[in-house]
């Protein structure tokens, strides 16, 4: 399995099973821990995932994240956002549930 297809097999195991733990997916793709935390490094600069430290501890995904949606880019959704207080109440509701539906999720580090 190269970086590429590892690091895809990773995001798809996430959006499926929402926490990791290192170890497991070590295994689970024949490499080392130290490589695993890599990928993770670099997954983390383009996806919601998360490490949590400690018992119950491991790769966490957002809430809400999930690889085969579309979701808006930053720029977009912040035009939206500026956008939205010049707009009508009921056009402002429809933009809000755009808003939800598409915005990527947040990152919400527990502690």
């Amino acid at each position: 399995m190269t970086a590429n297809e590892r690091r895809q097999y990773i995001l798809e195991a996430l959006s499926d099973r929402r926490a990791l733990n290192v170890d497991s997916l070590a295994k689970e793709c024949s490499v080392s821990e130290r490589t695993i935390r890599y990928d993770i490094e670099i997954l983390s600069r383009s996806a919601p995932i998360f490490t949590v430290q400690g018992t119950g501890g491991g790769i966490r995904v957002a809430d809400g994240w999930y690889l085969s949606r579309r979701y808006l880019r930053e720029d977009q959704e912040a035009l939206l956002r500026e956008l939205l207080p010049e707009l009508p109440s009921d056009q402002q509701d429809t933009l809000k549930s755009i808003l939800v539906s598409f915005a990527k999720p947040k990152v919400k580090k527990p502690g």
